[in-house]
């Protein structure tokens, strides 16, 4: 029997299918990405579709900031909880966060036209999916990007709390393409580390705690999806 698709616990005396337990914890990584983008997608046109819901939330500073609250609260507090929760509160709250995202992102549709909102998320379909191959598959250790690229980000955010101040539209134009950059190298960063945890998570067998564990990676690439397609789609979007 090959030691390395196999492991014997001599604890519990039972083996483990290393190589079985990580294709699945990698699908379940990929399945909950997938069903969290569409779960955004859906919420964004269907809020979309409802033009006096949105002015109504844009319109009142309460709702709007309530909102922009809400969702950063919701997943600082998942990226921080999640492996004290069950494993379906962890997948609720998952699916909340998604929602709530769903919901500000349902303004793109009336700054944006429907075809570069469509062109755009190809484009970043492609861009992600050609990224997160590269971090899976590169021998090179990519820790020391990843972390360049998270002080990077910091930059960006800060820079661009200043440029609502400024209002320069060059320094936003700057921004953007940073931004692209970032999100694009983070994507393989994160792959990689999430290919990584689920190696070693796989040892385990698929249980609760791994599961939460390949949904707090399919968090980090839901993430990274997300910026780099509203990056994109301030460079690339024909505004109405």
């Amino acid at each position: 029997m090959d030691n390395y698709s196999r492991s014997y616990d001599y604890q519990t005396g039972n083996t483990t299918d290393l190589a079985g337990a990580f294709s699945k914890l990698m699908r379940s990584v990929y399945v909950w990405l997938c069903a969290a983008l569409a779960i955004t997608a859906l919420t964004a046109m269907n809020v979309a579709s409802n033009s006096e819901l949105v002015m109504a939330i844009a319109s009142n500073k309460l709702y709007f900031w309530g909102l922009m609250i809400a969702e950063i609260g919701l997943v600082i507090y998942l990226s921080a909880r999640i492996m004290k929760m069950s494993f379906l509160t962890a997948a609720l709250s998952f699916a909340a966060y998604s929602i709530l995202n769903g919901v500000t992102m349902s303004f793109i549709f009336f700054a944006y036209t429907m075809a570069s909102i469509a062109q755009t998320f190809f484009i970043t379909a492609g861009t992600f999916g050609a990224m997160a191959v590269v971090g899976f598959f590169i021998k090179k250790d990519l820790s020391t990007v990843g972390r360049a690229l998270i002080m990077l980000l910091i930059g960006i955010i800060i820079a661009t709390v200043v440029n609502i101040f400024l209002h320069s539209s060059g320094l936003a134009l700057i921004l953007n393409y940073l931004g692209v950059l970032v999100f694009t190298g983070l994507t393989a960063y994160d792959s990689q580390k999430i290919k990584e945890m689920m190696l070693v998570a796989s040892e385990q067998g698929v249980t609760d705690q791994t599961q939460k564990l390949a949904l707090l990676g399919s968090l980090s690439l839901y993430l990274d999806f997300i910026n780099l397609f509203l990056y994109l789609l301030r460079i690339f979007g024909d505004r109405k």
